[in-house]
Order: structure tokens, then C-alpha cells, then sequence
């Protein structure tokens, strides 16, 4: 980080910065842990073309999970572009490894965000999965909004990256011909929108927060899916949760149809190492 930057983080602060630390785990931009003698930051930055749409979309994500007061996000506290490189100041959450009783706050109080709802499947804008554009067009369908917002675009993506080949994805009518029966009677719920186990913190105090979120309203088990794709959370997690959401006879199968969508995401995103799930999916269910 250069002092003209830093100088300008010092002013925003009001505070003089005593430390700055590179903080691994981000695979889009650099992070920073920025310290102060009071007080401790989090700092994304990017200099890619598109970097400070993202951020500024990052943090919209994050104020509409917070203004909902059912489970926290960082507070965000500027968003900016300096010097061309765009920047994410946040606070910094002190977390710790998740215990028991962390999951189970965290299933109950992720149930809590999927109870708030909306009369439309989407978001009034589109944002990102990953470095993919998502887009968020409002449907009143959740079929509909699941097979041209969501399913469609990463396997239009897939044939022009040369992932897929033509006898291996379905047309948008044998998708929706497949969901109808499945999706029935589902209702918006406000999801994270990526919540794998790197999209989450539990702080020091054991208060569950939400990070990098992709968000928009669809099915509440859109959010269950992407928790179990990668190794699953605690079982203590999933039983709060569903204490709160009852499944049926075509749970499974949604899943396994909502997981193909983040399946695409990382075979768009990186290759060929995802394109055998990608294939079981397709030929199990299209």
C-alpha cells in the first residue's frame, strides 16, 4: 500500500494508522488489515477496470443483509477510488474457529434473513458471483427467474469457453419442464447468495457475520445448497436451521439443481476440473 493511500485512509479515519498487514484468503483482490491505536479496519483493493462497480455492489449486498437486523454484516465505511485503484474500508471482525453454539446461531439467525421476503424472485440490480456477472432481473417465477437468470448465462458462458459441447446441456424448455413440478409454490427469500465457509465469520464474542455476499431474493435452500457443495457446516448448523424450514420429497433434488449452478460458476471460473459434476448434474436431472 503507498502513503498516498495511506494518507487518505488516515483522513477518512480520522485516526493516524500505526500497521498495515496484507490478510490472505481473497482470490479477486488484496486485503489489508489496517490498525490504528484504538481501533482495527479491513481494507479490499483492486485496480481491474471494473473493480470499484464490484465494490460498490459488494457494499450494497452487505447494508441490505444489515438493515434487515437479522444477522450482522461488517459495517462499511467507504467505498472509493483512488489514484485508479478502487478500495473497500470496512470494519475489521477479531473471529475465531466456529463452536457448537456459533452454528447454531448462525442457522438461526440465517433463517431469520430467508424469512424476509419480496414480491419478486431477483434484486433491483445485478451484481456478481465471484468475478461473474449475476443478473438479478426481477421475475415473479421462480422457474423462470432460475432458468434465464441463472442457469442459462453460465451455460451460455460454458458452450462459448468450449466447456460444454452441444449434446451435453439442455434447451431453456427441458430445463423449465424438469423444474415446474420441483419448484412449486416457492416464495422470495432474501439469500447471501454465496454461502460457503469462507463467507462467513464468527466474531470473538461468538456473533455471527455474513461477507461477500451475492445477493437477491430466490429459494431459501439456494443458500443451504452452496453451504454443503464444499465439505458442509456443522450438523448443529443444519439442525437449527431446519427447525425453522421445512423440507419435502424434492429437497434432495433441488439441492443437487441449485449446486449445479455454482458447479458452472467454478467451471466458467476454472475450468475442467469441475466439469464432470457439472455433466453428472446435467444427465441426472436433464
Amino acid at each position: 500500500m503507498n502513503n498516498d493511500l495511506k494518507s487518505l485512509l488516515s483522513n477518512i479515519l480520522n485516526e493516524s494508522i500505526t500497521k498495515v498487514s496484507p490478510v490472505r484468503g481473497g482470490d479477486i483482490s488484496e486485503a489489508f488489515k489496517i490498525e490504528t491505536s484504538n481501533n482495527a479496519y479491513f481494507l479490499k483493493s483492486n485496480n481491474v477496470s471494473n473493480a470499484s462497480n464490484m465494490f460498490q455492489i459488494e457494499a450494497y449486498g452487505l447494508q441490505v443483509i444489515r438493515k434487515t437486523n437479522t444477522i450482522k454484516t461488517p459495517k462499511v465505511l467507504a467505498c472509493d477510488t483512488f489514484q485508479n485503484v478502487a478500495f473497500l474500508l470496512m470494519e475489521f471482525i477479531d473471529s475465531k474457529s466456529a463452536s457448537s453454539s456459533d452454528y447454531k446461531n448462525l442457522g438461526n439467525q440465517l433463517a431469520q434473513l430467508h424469512q424476509c421476503t419480496s414480491d419478486n424472485f431477483g434484486l433491483d440490480q445485478d451484481n456478481f458471483i465471484g468475478s461473474l456477472h449475476q443478473s438479478n432481473k426481477p421475475n415473479t417465477t421462480w422457474v423462470d427467474f432460475y432458468t434465464t437468470e441463472r442457469l442459462q448465462p453460465q451455460i451460455e458462458l460454458a458452450k462459448q469457453k468450449q466447456l460444454l459441447s452441444k449434446n451435453e446441456y439442455p434447451s431453456s424448455q427441458k430445463i423449465k419442464e424438469t423444474l415446474e413440478p420441483l419448484f412449486a409454490g416457492i416464495k422470495p427469500a432474501l439469500l447471501h447468495g454465496d454461502l460457503w465457509n469462507g463467507n462467513f465469520l464468527i466474531s470473538k464474542n461468538g456473533t455471527p457475520y455474513l461477507i461477500d455476499p451475492a445477493v437477491y431474493y430466490g429459494h431459501h435452500e439456494v443458500d443451504i445448497a452452496m453451504t454443503k457443495l464444499f465439505g458442509g457446516f456443522s450438523v448443529c448448523f443444519y439442525d437449527t436451521y431446519y427447525s425453522n424450514f421445512e423440507t419435502d420429497e424434492h429437497s434432495s433434488a433441488r439441492i443437487e439443481i441449485y449446486q449445479l449452478y455454482y458447479l458452472l460458476v467454478h467451471l466458467n471460473l476454472f475450468g475442467n476440473s469441475y466439469y464432470g459434476s457439472v455433466l453428472s448434474i446435467l444427465k441426472k436431472y436433464f
